[in-house]
């Protein structure tokens, strides 16, 4: 249930390129590549204007291979739950039930640091309350039902990360707060309160409250690749310990919808959605920024079990991508890149998956080492040895493992990163390498 503050691109792109109508047949081809290689199972949907333009899916809705995924199938969103959570709560806000500066000790006086808390800290990230799913004991009972008072009480004894309003961490406990809150001021449920303010509003038929997954009810299962076939995930969490932090289900078609009606004050207000839209850290209050070379998108991301999801608004454009995995073999942010480089007409070339990675010597990796640069890209990459890995680390960032797919060849899936080496196979130029990525190429030299 952690979230993926995905960077898509390493670098905004200097020229925005327009975007008229999309070449579906590629996109199409891309989604089949993932599939006949076993990178994912998932189901993808873009609605421009809040209509359905494109929808597709790939894989089955279990291990046993009986049945595909259709345009109904429910997926566990995880995350994502908390911008349904953060919509309640602005409503809440907007009938005067609730204020942004509501302090946390109104509704739990004996909460550490309740007095200086307040919804807005909650809602941003920024409480300093421990994310109780980080704990190292938390996998003992993450498939256990739980009670809310259960919940609380775990959430109480643990100390705090630091001062309120200090700084950011992502954290689920200050979400399973605000659905308590909810349920406090409201009187009602939180199952309740989102099923009435938002899926009813909304008309949703393929939104709730979670629960075990059911496969009779066309819910996807989640999966993990090994042993050359998909397998069940073998841990579910029960769906009382994410709560209103991230036990919700869907499609992409009802996430499209829900999207499009919150950025066009279908829901809460332009005020509202404004605060929303307030970034410290990277993190919003219930959404969070996320660029895509010169375009740049609100929404949220999630991850529980094996489920990766990511929906996500493009005001400017008025178009909404939604896609939902239910496991997948290679990073989420690179299936990601891959639809949005195809939909707004980015230079973008399908992946291959022929190639398998191979073993270099060790004593070989050293002349691979050395400060990179670029003159089109702003950012230097120094390349070096770690233990028996080759590692990139460009400017400010954290170092990335290569793996070696040829002699000049090497590549990091988890962000859709290839570097070239110049020369050939038998003469390796070190002294240079091409940088790919999303469909870009950058040209660097050694120092």
């Amino acid at each position: 249930m952690r979230t993926i503050l995905m960077f898509i691109t390493l670098i905004f792109s200097f020229a925005l390129q327009g975007q008229s109508d999309f070449d579906s047949k590629k996109l199409d081809a891309y989604l089949d590549l993932l599939e006949k290689n076993n990178k994912a199972n998932l189901t993808v949907a873009i609605s421009k204007g809040n209509e359905l333009i494109y929808e597709k899916h790939a894989g089955f809705l279990s291990s046993k291979l009986e049945k595909r995924i259709d345009s109904n199938t429910k997926f566990r969103i995880g995350s994502i739950s908390k911008t349904f959570t953060a919509v309640v709560i602005f409503q809440l806000i907007e009938e005067g039930k609730l204020a942004i500066d509501t302090k946390l000790s109104e509704f739990y006086p004996d909460f550490k640091n309740g007095d200086k808390i307040t919804i807005a800290e909650l809602l941003n990230h920024s409480s300093g309350i421990h994310n109780f799913t980080a704990d190292p004991d938390f996998p003992s009972y993450a498939a256990h039902r739980k009670s809310k008072e259960e919940l609380l009480a775990i959430m109480q004894l643990m100390p705090s990360d630091f001062e309120p309003k200090s700084k950011t961490s992502y954290s689920n406990s200050g979400y399973i707060l605000l659905g308590l809150i909810i349920e406090k001021v409201s009187g009602k449920t939180y199952t309740q309160n989102v099923e009435e303010r938002i899926i009813k509003k909304l008309s949703l038929p393929n939104t709730a409250y979670g629960d075990k997954i059911e496969l009779e009810k066309n819910e996807a299962e989640s999966m993990i690749f090994q042993g050359g076939k998909w397998i069940q995930y073998p841990l579910e969490w029960d769906m009382s310990i994410p709560f209103s932090a991230g036990a919700l289900v869907s499609t992409p078609g009802d996430l499209n919808q829900f999207m499009h009606a919150l950025f066009n004050n279908k829901l809460v207000s332009e005020v509202s959605i404004k605060k929303m839209q307030e970034v410290k850290g990277n993190l919003g209050h219930g959404i969070f920024p996320v660029p895509f070379y010169a375009r740049s998108a609100f929404g949220h991301n999630g991850h529980i079990d094996s489920f990766d999801s990511g929906s996500y608004y493009f005001k400017d454009d008025d178009v909404n991508f939604t896609v939902l995995t239910s496991g997948i073999t290679i990073g989420y942010n690179d299936i990601l890149v891959g639809v949005l480089s195809i939909y707004f007409n980015m230079p973008y070339e399908l992946p291959d998956y022929s190639a398998s990675p191979i073993e270099l010597a060790a004593d070989k990796l050293p002349a691979y080492e050395g400060d990179f640069a670029s003159n089109i890209f702003p950012l230097d990459i120094i390349v070096k040895v770690s233990g028996s890995t080759l590692t990139a680390q460009a400017t400010g960032q954290n170092a990335f493992p290569l793996t070696p797919y040829s002699n000049i060849e090497f590549r990091f899936d988890a962000a859709g990163i290839v570097l070239l080496f110049g020369g050939t196979e038998d003469a390796v130029d070190y002294s240079s390498f091409v940088l790919k990525q999303g469909g870009q190429q950058y040209p660097f030299r050694k120092k």
